[in-house]
């Protein structure tokens, strides 16, 4: 069932299913004076349930492929703590928790970098700025 969504998801967000919704609707649209006014409502209602899911589902698909990514670098950069790969799937209580103290670190970092004049490897100033 998923496959078949995705797809359905996929081939409605781009523009050959999109000029096929629009068809559809101008189609209902056609049978107003045949006094089907019941049918095309049901039928524009639907059309707005499958668009407002196909939005959901790409949206999804859109938002676990940038967190994948992230994760990636998360693991990649040597510097970096792994404790929040994955926290996307925490509770709302413990993400906002864990950037709260990150926001604090990351304006601890920038108070130290900027009073001592630390730079990284590059020579960039270190201590980045609010993760907010």
């Amino acid at each position: 069932m998923n496959r078949l969504l995705f797809r359905a998801a996929d081939f409605l967000s781009r523009p050959p299913g999109f000029y096929a919704m629009l068809a559809a609707m101008a189609a209902c649209t056609l049978l107003v004076p045949f006094g089907l006014t019941n049918v095309v409502t049901y039928a524009l209602s639907v059309a707005a349930i499958i668009i407002t899911g196909v939005v959901l589902i790409q949206g999804y698909r859109d938002t676990a492929a940038i967190h994948a990514k992230l994760d990636e670098i998360v693991i990649a950069l040597k510097q970096t703590r792994n404790d929040v790969v994955g926290l996307e799937h925490s509770e709302p209580h413990e993400i906002k928790s864990k950037l709260v103290e990150l926001e604090m670190e990351a304006e601890r970092l920038e108070a130290s970098g900027s009073s001592n004049g630390a730079r990284d490897e590059a020579g960039a100033p270190v201590g980045g700025g609010s993760l907010g």
